[in-house]
């Protein structure tokens, strides 16, 4: 055989080894944020923002119209039942008042000379009898002209607090417009709104933990007492009240307090992210690690959804890992990593 040839042959391996590419590196495992059915117990709860109220609030205000000369309380203020809070100018009413007793004492005079011609029988008995109606109708006006001028003072019926001052010295008010709001010292609640889907799902005395912002650490004990009947027709919001039997009668209203209700989901019934839900087909599923992190698709039936996720009806269990966002790009059997869970999160992800 020709050695050129020869050298050629044994050559061709050698060349065709060193132009052959590397084989692929393998591709590192895909990082994803993971979510724990059921491993929160607060889920299912409901969390919304109220403020501390007297149950019972009473607003004040004068019985008639004048000008406020002096408002003695200021917004916070403890005041005692019987506590005088504001004067109106009594002027007006102290002549009124004069003018009314001066009348009563008139008709008193008639009456008694009346009486004393009746008795010689110088008059008839029915001029006697209108003497005595006048005389009733001038004592009546002049306890009504002494009734305006206490109704010029406004006092305290119970004792509380000033929750708000409406009116100031100098201003003009009429009768019935509100002055003073108070908040009597007794039984405190904390006023909310909820939402319609919410509301129709609560019902009076459910259990509420209330945390006052004020009093960090702090956790009361409460129960919904009432929802309106009517939503607000501005917000679409209904109107509600929880107590507080353990709160001290004399807790500072207006208060920023959280109120939360425990309705933690049904067994059947699970909540998970929307982010984790992946479509399939016509329905949806997730994806579902086991111990090693390889996935698995899992058809889910969700149900409805609510402010906290997606409620599935079936295919998982509490306690299952899934993944909380980033389906469309993993695949069956594909082995992921797990994120590092962030302080506060649930498994890195809460809905």
């Amino acid at each position: 055989m020709n050695p050129r040839l020869l050298a050629c042959c044994l050559l061709l391996p050698l060349l065709h080894a060193c132009g052959a590419p590397p084989p692929p590196p393998p591709q590192p495992a895909r990082t994803v944020r993971v979510f724990t059915v059921g491993a929160d117990p607060s889920r299912g709860a409901r969390d919304y923002s109220g403020e501390v109220r007297a149950r019972h609030e009473t607003v004040l205000a004068f019985r008639l119209a004048g000008r406020i000369s002096q408002r003695l309380v200021d917004a916070g203020a403890p005041v005692g039942a019987g506590q005088v809070l504001a004067r109106l100018d009594p002027a007006d009413v102290t002549l009124l008042a004069a003018d009314a007793e001066a009348r009563r004492a008139q008709a008193e005079a008639e009456l008694q000379r009346h009486r004393e011609l009746r008795t010689r029988n110088f008059i008839s008995q029915s001029a006697l009898e209108s003497r005595e109606t006048a005389y009733q109708a001038a004592l009546a006006q002049a306890g009504l002209a002494r009734n305006q001028v206490s109704y010029a003072t406004l006092t305290a019926e119970r004792a509380g607090t000033v929750a708000a001052v409406l009116a100031e010295a100098g201003q003009v008010v009429a009768a019935g417009q509100p002055v003073i709001r108070l908040a009597p010292d007794g039984d405190r609640e904390v006023a909310l709104a909820l939402p319609e889907a919410d509301a129709a799902e609560l019902k009076v005395g459910d259990t509420a933990e209330v945390t006052l912002w004020a009093q960090e650490g702090r956790r009361l004990v409460g129960r919904l007492r009432e929802i309106a009947a009517a939503a607000d027709p501005a917000s679409r919001t209904y109107a509600a009240r929880v107590a507080l039997p353990e709160a001290e009668p004399r807790l500072p209203v207006g208060l920023s307090a959280s109120v939360r209700f425990p309705r933690p989901a049904a067994p059947d019934q699970l909540v998970v992210p929307t982010t984790a839900l992946f479509q399939k087909d016509q329905g949806f599923a997730v994806w579902k690690l086991d111990e090693e992190g390889v996935l698995t698709l899992v058809p889910v039936s969700v149900l409805r959804y609510a402010d906290l996720g997606a409620v599935i009806g079936g295919g998982l269990a509490a306690g299952d890992r899934i993944v909380a966002a980033g389906g469309h790009r993993l695949a069956e059997g594909e082995k992921v990593k797990v994120a590092p869970t962030a302080p506060g999160a649930v498994d890195g992800q809460r809905p």
